[in-house]
């Protein structure tokens, strides 16, 4: 076998990934892209028509107590201790097909390669399809590793989903999660059973499309904190008739509010610091607003991340500052819902080690970069596990219709990885 070949895969392994992708695509799709709902009818089809997939390549499969999907190769089904590979499969409403589930179908291929050759890892491998990573749905994001983990909180738990109204508790338990353990804050997995934790994902930013390369290990994860609505509260009246002295403009408090905030970004970055901010959800009351109106509130969402835990301490603490001076300038009132907070994530030098060592071998450079959003990575690695992740070179972003990211890529992704799983197993000159 030419090297080429082994790092992009060979023709079987090329149409598999297509058609896999292409039959959970057509499953999921919507008026516009994909939509996977988390804990939904649609991202449980998913599951099992992953399951189905893995069967027919002679792979063991089960549900974790998450009803998650577990796939290994038949004789690492029962193994105590385990390499954990895989990402999720539930995406944003009318996203992209390859956020998360790339990852799933990553370690399926290295599962199915494996199995091809008639190898054996360096140590048992499972690869795992887990639910509900996008915030998208409920508010919290992570949530079923956050719960293999035992840190789904009850705030988390009691957030409501975006459609019908339902509890996050209500819907992870309507798909057979036994809910106690959840509740009571107790890993679902033993974390001391996991040697490390791997997760292939799309890069979401344009670094690897700008230096030509088709993959990079990560070496780390921006955590944040996150209010789906804070309600800006003013008092309404005419756009002409109320002078500015007497307004109570909650809009214009909210500009404020954001550009104070604005201020702050840039003053940290130009002193070599790490954040992002974004709102990406406003809105005054569509039955009352007008042209000729100031609104009586509107409503706003934020999103702050950051690699610095100390950052986001201060940012937290100018946020609550910044309110409460404006409300006294502008006279009005700030209410937050509540915040939905993960911490920034260090991957394990040894695993990025690892995987750099293997690009390595494939001949690739071993180019190695920072993670700007969030992954299920970052709780596993927050709770121990040796974590690393291999970003693979993505076009037009994520979270939308437009992802583009090239089968071949993928493979040498998938390839990194494999290879790492190896070690110095299955080598072919």
């Amino acid at each position: 076998m030419t090297q080429a070949a082994t790092i992009s895969g060979d023709a079987v392994e090329h149409r598999r990934a297509e058609e896999v992708f292409a039959a959970i695509a057509k499953m999921s799709q919507d008026k516009a892209g994909v939509s996977r709902p988390a804990f939904s009818v649609t991202e449980t089809a998913t599951l099992h028509y992953l399951e189905d997939v893995a069967v027919q390549a002679g792979l063991a499969t089960s549900y974790d107590a998450g009803q998650n999907l577990v796939m290994s190769l038949p004789e690492d089904a029962q193994a105590e201790k385990f390499v954990l590979v895989g990402s999720h499969v539930d995406s944003v409403p009318m996203g992209g097909n390859f956020d998360g589930l790339a990852g799933v179908v990553a370690g399926l291929i290295c599962l199915v390669r494996a199995r091809t050759r008639g190898a054996c890892f360096a140590r048992p491998v499972k690869v795992i399809a887990m639910r509900g990573e996008e915030s998208a749905w409920f508010g919290p994001c992570y949530i079923a590793s956050k719960a293999l983990m035992g840190v789904l909180g009850e705030a988390e738990r009691n957030s409501l989903h975006k459609g019908d109204g339902r509890s996050l508790d209500d819907h992870m338990k309507s798909v057979g999660i036994d809910m106690a353990s959840v509740r009571a804050g107790k890993p679902l997995v033993n974390t001391d059973d996991i040697l490390e934790y791997i997760e292939l994902h799309i890069e979401q930013g344009p670094l690897l499309i700008g230096k030509d390369l088709p993959a990079a290990v990560v070496s780390g994860i921006r955590g944040n904190f996150r209010h789906n609505a804070i309600n800006c509260i003013g008092e309404p009246g005419h756009s002409g008739a109320v002078p500015r002295a007497f307004r109570k403009d909650p809009v214009l408090a909210m500009a404020d509010l954001l550009s104070r905030l604005d201020e702050a970004w840039l003053s940290i970055l130009q002193k070599g610091g790490d954040l992002v901010m974004t709102s990406g959800v406003v809105h005054t009351d569509a039955e009352k607003n007008a042209l000729s109106r100031i609104p009586d509130h509107v409503d706003f969402s934020l999103d702050i991340r950051s690699q610095s835990q100390e950052t986001l301490d201060g940012m937290r603490q100018m946020l609550t500052d910044e309110m409460a001076q404006i409300s006294r300038d502008r006279k009005v009132e700030f209410e937050l819902d509540g915040v939905n907070v993960t911490a920034p994530a260090l991957m394990s030098e040894t695993v990025v080690t690892g995987l750099k060592t293997a690009m390595e071998r494939l001949g690739l450079e071993p180019m190695v970069m920072a993670s700007g959003g969030g992954h299920d990575a970052a709780v596993f690695a927050n709770a121990g596990v040796p974590s690393a992740m291999v970003f693979v070179r993505n076009r037009n972003g994520s979270h939308n219709p437009d992802e583009a990211m090239e089968i071949d890529d993928f493979l040498v992704g998938t390839s990194i990885i494999y290879e790492h799983l190896m070690g110095e197993q299955d080598r072919e000159e």
